[in-house]
């Protein structure tokens, strides 16, 4: 099952939820479980998402958003 089905059964069944007769108190930690369970699968799904977007294709992971040097790029001049 993927991550994008499971997330729909969990949202279906958080809308059942309330019109299953169950106890106040269980019904609670049922809502609590649930959002934690979408936290955790949309924290995967983003993650996966970002992989993804910054995979080069040959099995390296990369980003442009910063490039070291070593060459000298400003020369330092004395103040006169």
């Amino acid at each position: 099952m993927s991550k994008e089905t499971l997330v729909f059964f969990i949202g279906i069944s958080l809308m059942l939820i309330p019109f299953l007769g169950i106890p106040e108190n269980w019904k609670q930690y049922g809502i609590a479980a649930i959002g934690a369970f979408l936290v955790i699968i949309g924290y995967m799904l983003r993650r996966a998402l970002y992989f993804t977007r910054i995979d080069h294709g040959n099995g390296e992971r990369g980003d442009n958003s910063f490039v070291e040097t070593t060459q000298q790029l400003f020369v330092e001049r004395e103040l006169q």
